[in-house]
């Protein structure tokens, strides 16, 4: 298969951008809509240049709540995959307990948030480890599970411990499902910190972030300012995005057939 050329995989997100922009453009000079229904790309930068002070700020603790989360969730994640990857009993007897965790509402949930974690950046950090853990836990349980069993036969035939198997082979033959896995994360983990500031956070001493400026722009109805704090939340999650992109290229480039191949 032919190899795509680099430049090209620069200019077709830009190019669909641009055609998405005047999509949007177009609907909104041909429906009449008003900016406070839809506002335009153009109102939507010009407010969050006049409300950046804010958006900075509020970016900033929204950042702190999502990292910490994402941080407890990467690693609680990979402990919690160690354990299911031990044997299939625990598997069985654990791995169904995850799944309901993971399919009962967060929004259920936030009461007790609320009272175990109690209000502000602790509820915020809860919430988005709860929104965060699930993913990480399921790619890497599966990549421990998924090891080519003829290094597992190779491993046995040396009487290696069956520590030594899980981490001379096992946990390296699964970093790159761990690493998707945060990957998932690490786009889940501002949404889970916006949505905890939203349901526990508060604003005490001016520290709201995102989530608080959500609340405060929809009872203002400042629409534009409230589409300037989406764009910034997407912008955040793209910051994390990019550290796990780097983090997967540090670990794997060298040795991984993802950085090795050209057919793609």
């Amino acid at each position: 298969m032919k190899k795509t050329p680099s430049i090209l995989l620069w200019i077709l997100p830009v190019v669909s951008g641009v055609l998405f922009v005047t999509l949007w453009y177009a609907v909104r000079s041909g429906s009449g809509l008003q900016s406070w229904i839809l506002p335009t790309p153009g109102e939507i930068i010009d407010a969050a240049w006049r409300e950046h002070t804010r958006l900075l700020r509020a970016a900033g603790n929204t950042m702190v709540g999502a990292l910490a989360g994402f941080l407890l969730a990467g690693t609680l994640g990979f402990a919690t995959a160690l354990l299911l990857g031990v044997s299939r009993s625990l598997r069985a007897g654990l791995y169904p307990w995850l799944l309901v965790l993971q399919m009962t509402p967060v929004i259920v949930l936030t009461p007790i948030i609320v009272l175990w974690a109690g209000p502000g950046l602790p509820g915020i950090i809860t919430v988005t480890w709860l929104i965060s853990f699930f993913p990480i836990v399921a790619n890497m349980t599966q990549g421990l599970v998924s090891t080519d069993m003829n290094h597992v036969a190779l491993f046995r035939m040396a009487n290696a411990s069956r520590l030594q198997e899980m981490l001379l082979l096992r946990v390296p033959s699964a970093m790159p499902y761990y690493l998707a896995g945060l990957r998932i994360a690490a786009t889940l983990a501002p949404i889970g910190a916006i949505f905890g500031e939203y349901m526990v956070g508060n604003s005490a001493g001016g520290s709201g972030g995102l989530g608080f400026l959500v609340y405060s722009y929809n009872t203002q109805i400042k629409i534009p300012a409230l589409f300037a704090t989406a764009l910034t939340s997407c912008l955040l999650g793209f910051i994390f995005v990019a550290a796990v992109s780097l983090l997967n290229w540090a670990v794997l480039h060298k040795w991984h057939d993802s950085y090795e191949r050209d057919d793609h």
